[in-house]
């Protein structure tokens, strides 16, 4: 059985906001929903976008990072902080409705870069924007994995929990790290290496013999999560590939796999976001078409 997939809106832009003059937004990365806005980064920009899923109103851009990109695609790869992760942070000192951390995925030493943007008690962003050395984090990581390619992430309990995605270098993984040193270094009071408390491999099979990675994930009310995952045909974590195949999966409470759905038509879903209605999980998603011609869209799915 498989899941609908429901375009929404493109990720458009008003050109005169943007750097490059570009009308939208091509590889949205990450997700976070608070009411009615939307919270999105994109791979390779250097930007938050804000917009309004039921609006038809432009993306609007808020800088995380100075500087601008090139406008050839593959100059740009190499220099963007490839952001593919957004999360929802608990409240923190300062940050009364919690913060926005966007991650880069480490990938390459240019891609160890993040962001931290404060919300008030509304989820509106405070002013300024905290860039973040990444580098204590992913550090264990690097050693751990072949190829270190952070896809999403989420608080899980008392743990930031980092999701590893995996490709022909090696295995899909969680990573977890407990919360209070997170936000200890988070906060500047603290400023060793980070140790991860717990990391778990996981099997989501394979389309045309083309593996599943994690692209994003989100929490769910019960202890579990909801992640979105895809089969691209792809040997490393810096190339795109073929898109085979896409899903929404839940793991429970237990860290174990109970489902995954493919969903139709395929989309290349890179970021994730939910709520429960009436009893259904409502799923928001946002796409990255490979293809910096083709905008990103928001869509929605139900679980």
């Amino acid at each position: 059985m498989s899941l609908t997939y429901t375009e929404v809106r493109k990720l458009d832009l008003d050109p005169a906001t943007h750097p490059r003059g570009r009308s939208f937004l091509s590889a949205a990365s990450g997700l976070v929903r608070l009411g009615r806005r939307h919270y999105v980064v994109a791979d390779d920009e250097q930007h938050l976008g804000v917009f309004d899923a039921d609006g038809t109103s432009p993306v609007q851009l808020v800088r995380l990072f100075a500087g601008d990109l090139p406008e050839s695609a593959k100059k740009r790869k190499a220099k963007k902080a490839d952001l593919e992760t957004l999360l929802l942070l608990p409240p923190m000192a300062g940050c009364p409705g919690g913060a926005l951390l966007a991650l880069g995925s480490g990938s390459r030493p240019n891609r160890m870069r993040g962001a931290l943007l404060g919300l008030d008690a509304e989820g509106a962003l405070l002013a300024g924007v905290r860039t973040i050395d990444l580098e204590p984090l992913y550090r264990p990581l690097v050693a751990r994995f072949a190829e270190l390619n952070i896809e999403g992430a989420l608080i899980s309990g008392n743990d930031l929990m980092l999701l590893q995605r995996g490709n022909k270098g090696g295995p899909n993984a969680t990573v977890r790290f407990p919360w209070p040193a997170i936000e200890a270094w988070l906060q500047g009071q603290a400023a060793a290496a980070l140790e991860p408390a717990a990391v778990r491999e996981y099997d989501l099979g394979a389309v045309d013999g083309v593996a599943f990675g994690f692209t994003d994930a989100t929490a769910l009310p019960d202890g579990g999560w909801l992640f979105s995952a895809v089969a691209e045909a792809t040997d490393n974590a810096y190339d795109d590939g073929d898109c085979r195949g896409a899903a929404i999966g839940v793991v429970g409470a237990d860290e174990e796999l109970r489902v995954m759905r493919n969903l139709s038509p395929r989309r290349k879903i890179e970021g994730i976001e939910m709520r429960m209605v009436q009893g259904k999980v409502a799923i928001g998603m946002v796409t990255d078409a490979d293809d910096p011609e083709q905008p990103a869209e928001y869509g929605t799915a139900t679980l």
